[in-house]
């Protein structure tokens, strides 16, 4: 399949990669608001909200009745709980933050 032929069925079913960049780049821009709350987060954190902003700017741009769409942000929020529940375990259970791998949803 080529290139050309993966783009006009993503643009199909997602809207123009334009307009769905500044609906998620504008969705991204809300978590900034309060830098400083921002930036005390982990990268796992900021990647998950991150991905889930450009889920659902494709979502909102796109075929919202895609189920495969909502499928992907309960992926991607079920990746964020995980990580969580490991930082929130007892100490000796604890995963390096370094040493995080995450699955690809």
């Amino acid at each position: 399949m080529s290139v050309e032929t993966t783009l006009a069925e993503r643009g199909a079913r997602y809207g123009s990669f334009e307009e769905h960049a500044t609906i998620a780049q504008a969705i991204q821009d809300a978590f900034r608001i309060y830098p400083d709350k921002w930036e005390k987060l982990p990268p796992v954190i900021k990647q998950g909200f991150t991905t889930l902003a450009d889920k659902i700017a494709r979502t909102l741009n796109g075929d919202e009745y895609y189920d495969d769409n909502y499928h992907d942000i309960g992926g991607y929020a079920k990746l964020m709980e995980d990580w969580v529940r490991k930082q929130n375990a007892p100490l000796e259970l604890r995963v390096p933050e370094h040493s995080v791998v995450g699955a690809t949803v």
